[in-house]
């Protein structure tokens, strides 16, 4: 039999199935629990467990940029996870096993209501008073390290996982700036997730040497490399998808995995794409990834290409990537700005030869002729140049797709980051 007691007023409940307890909180009075055997008692582990609250954007954010952090963490703190969206993130709540609040935040520069947020954001952390506040995503950074500070929470951590700012000039830039240098300011702590990351914000001088940190080799949740293995797909699958895609086992497939904007190199890309068309037959491009026309249109005539062109295979967003990387051969990553890009340690860790940016992040992961191609960011013809050496020297590719994923897994394994978080957390009892 399940009691609950002394809860006169209680905002949130949730059944906790390794320690088999129902647990809920009031605002006025400790956390009680009622035991399967009807006893009822505080529970000294959980009394024990000092909050951590992680804040994101967006739920995906959380749930999968992040996705088994917060779980993982669970074990040690109680986390609990706020972000916008509450259906998804409810869903987030019970894939990481951990409280959700929803706030609503946006991505878009919205005074009003980055202004409501704030002040619910601070009630929140005011009723649960966490010892940690964790935020990543840029506009999550700024609300969240606010409101950190002003409800005294101890410790405020930020990750930075990317710069909307480096794309911007003129008054938006001066006032992205402002923000940046504001959200560091109210932090305690400041993790780039890439060693280029933290260059760019010291050459800034957005915030203090002894403030910034980079976990293990960067990134900010690593890779399962026990997922993103190519021994796992089957290999009668991947040519039903290829046929279903209508490539043949002749052709040679360049993949982008990510946002379908301008941002991500994709007009530069479709530009070096249409060159080599030109001149070989057997070649796709597959795109894995949705637009964002309000935030980041392509060009119309990019657009227009990727739609009529027989050689181009947009299949929008997709929940699994390693199928689509098991039928390419070659990544192509032409972004303007990263933090440190999932896509690129996955295509590695699937046996991918990589096409990227000289971009933090980016020229961390790929070491030039070893598992990949590094180009100058917004150069079509640099691009071009690197993918016809990836479609002439196919057989060399090839041969080398086991050291392509060795050195993901020698440096980016998501057990490893896990680990070295956790380590960061603790130095701060």
């Amino acid at each position: 039999m399940i009691q609950v007691l002394n809860l006169k007023i209680t905002k949130y409940f949730y059944w906790d199935q390794k320690m088999e307890l129902f647990l809920g909180r009031e605002k006025t009075s400790p956390l009680y629990c009622s035991l399967k055997n009807g006893t009822s008692s505080r529970h000294p582990n959980l009394l024990m467990k000092k909050k951590i609250i992680r804040v994101t954007t967006i739920p995906i954010s959380l749930g999968g940029l992040l996705q088994g952090q917060s779980k993982f963490m669970n074990q040690y703190y109680e986390v609990i996870g706020v972000s916008a969206d509450p259906e998804k993130l409810r869903l987030v709540g019970e894939q990481e096993g951990i409280r959700v609040v929803p706030i609503e935040l946006t991505r878009k520069i919205t005074p009003i209501k980055d202004l409501v947020a704030l002040i619910k954001l601070w009630r929140v952390l005011k009723e649960e008073k966490p010892f940690i506040v964790h935020t990543h995503t840029p506009k999550a950074g700024t609300i969240g390290m606010m409101a950190a500070r002003l409800a005294r929470v101890p410790h405020r951590l930020h990750t930075i996982a990317g710069l909307p700012l480096v794309e911007s000039t003129g008054l938006k830039r001066l006032l992205l700036n402002t923000v940046e240098k504001i959200t560091y300011a109210c932090a305690t702590r400041v993790y780039p997730n890439s060693m280029g990351l933290k260059k760019i914000v010291l050459d800034h001088k957005f915030t203090k040497l002894s403030k910034l940190r980079v976990i293990g080799h960067g990134s900010s949740n690593g890779i399962d490399t026990s997922y993103f293995d190519p021994q796992l797909n089957d290999v009668s699958e991947l040519a039903q998808l290829r046929n279903r895609l209508i490539i043949s086992d002749d052709d040679f497939v360049f993949v982008f995995v990510g946002r379908i904007v301008g941002d991500k190199g994709i007009n530069e890309l479709i530009v070096a794409f249409r060159k080599i068309v030109e001149e070989y037959q057997n070649v796709q491009l597959l795109l894995v990834g949705n637009f964002e026309r309000e935030l980041d249109p392509l060009l119309p005539e990019t657009e227009e290409f990727i739609r009529k062109s027989d050689k181009i295979k947009w299949v929008g967003w997709v929940d699994d990537v390693r199928p689509y990387f098991g039928i390419s051969d070659c990544l192509t990553f032409p972004s303007y700005r990263e933090g440190f890009p999932n896509v690129v340690m996955q295509a590695g860790a699937m046996g991918l030869y990589s096409i990227v940016s000289d971009i933090n992040g980016c020229n961390e992961i790929i070491q030039e002729r070893v598992n990949g191609m590094i180009v100058p960011p917004k150069d079509a013809n640099a691009l071009y140049v690197a993918m016809k050496y990836a479609l002439e020297h196919k057989d060399e590719l090839a041969k080398a797709k086991s050291t392509y994923r060795q050195l993901v897994q020698d440096r980016f394994q998501r057990a490893f980051i896990w680990e070295e978080l956790l380590k960061e957390y603790r130095s701060l009892e």
